[in-house]
C-alpha cells in the first residue's frame, strides 16, 4: 500500500467488483462526494489502479486497491487484516461483485453452481461478517447489497443467478433486523436491466425485445444505479431491511 494523504477524518466506503460497470460508477460518485475508497476486484487490478489514481487526484481522496476474490473467505480475512494494520475502518460496505450463468440448469456443472453462489451470496456474507465488529463497536455503519429483480421473481436459464440474488435479498432483510439495534443499516437495490458487460451476451434483437417490456423503454445505466445507491446510503437510518427495485417500472 502506498503512502496516503492525511485524510483520516473522511468516511471510507468499500466497494466490491469496483473495476467496471456499476462498481466503477460507485467509486466515482463516492469519491466525488469526498469518501475515501477501498476498491476490490478479482482480475483487473491494473485497470482499477489507473481509475483509482485519477479519482484520488481529481477528488483529493485516498484510494486503496486490492485484487481479492470475494468468494474465498481466506482472502477476505487477509484483506481485513491489512486494513486493520493500516487503521482503516469501513463506514459503508457495498457488495456489488457478481457473476451470472446463462444456460439450462441441467447443463450446469457443480463448479458453475458453486462459483455463482459463492461470489454473489457467500461473498456478501464474508465481507459483511468482516465489517460488522467495527461497525457494532461504533454503533454506526451501512451495508448495501446490489441485487437483481430476478431475485424477486426468478429468470429462466438463470436459475443459479436468481437463487443467489433471492438469497441475497433474504440475507439483507434478516441481517437488517439483527443489527438495527446496533445502529447499522442494511438495504439492497434490486436492479432491472442495466447496460453492463454482464448483458453483453444478448443480441440486439434480444435487447430491443427487452426495451419493449420496460415501461421506461431503455436499460438503466451504471451511473444511474450509482446515483441511486448513494441516495440510499446517505438517507435516514430508519430506512433499513428493504429490497428496493430500480428497474424502470419493468417488474
Amino acid at each position: 500500500m502506498d503512502e496516503k494523504k492525511n485524510l483520516t477524518n473522511r468516511k471510507t466506503v468499500l466497494i466490491t467488483g469496483a473495476s467496471r460497470g456499476i462498481g466503477k460508477s460507485l467509486a466515482e460518485i463516492f469519491a466525488k462526494e469526498g469518501y475515501n475508497l477501498v476498491m476490490l476486484c478479482h482480475n483487473s487490478l491494473n485497470i482499477m489502479w489507473e481509475d483509482a489514481r485519477k479519482l484520488s487526484e481529481e477528488y483529493d481522496v485516498n484510494v486503496y486497491c486490492y485484487a481479492t476474490d470475494v468468494s474465498k473467505s481466506a482472502e477476505i480475512k487477509k484483506l481485513f487484516e491489512d486494513l486493520s494494520a493500516h487503521e482503516i475502518s469501513i463506514d459503508i460496505l457495498i457488495n456489488n461483485a457478481g457473476i451470472s450463468y446463462v444456460g439450462l440448469l441441467q447443463d450446469m456443472t457443480d463448479n458453475d453452481w458453486d462459483e455463482v453462489i459463492k461470489t454473489n451470496l457467500s461473498g456478501a456474507f464474508y465481507t459483511s461478517r468482516a465489517v460488522l465488529p467495527s461497525m457494532i463497536a461504533r454503533k454506526e455503519g451501512r451495508i448495501l447489497n446490489i441485487s437483481s429483480v430476478w431475485g424477486n421473481i426468478g429468470a429462466s436459464t438463470e436459475v443459479a443467478y436468481s437463487a443467489s440474488k433471492g438469497g441475497l435479498n433474504a440475507f439483507t432483510k434478516a441481517l437488517a433486523k439483527e443489527v438495527a439495534p446496533s445502529g447499522i443499516v442494511v438495504n439492497a437495490i434490486a436492479c432491472g436491466y442495466i447496460d453492463t458487460s454482464m448483458n453483453a451476451h444478448l443480441s440486439m434483437d434480444e435487447k430491443e425485445s427487452l426495451y419493449e417490456e420496460i415501461p421506461s423503454g431503455r436499460p438503466g445505466t451504471p451511473d444511474e444505479v450509482a446515483g441511486f445507491v448513494y441516495q440510499i446510503a446517505t438517507s435516514s437510518k430508519y430506512l433499513t431491511g428493504q429490497v428496493i427495485k430500480f428497474d424502470g417500472g419493468w417488474i
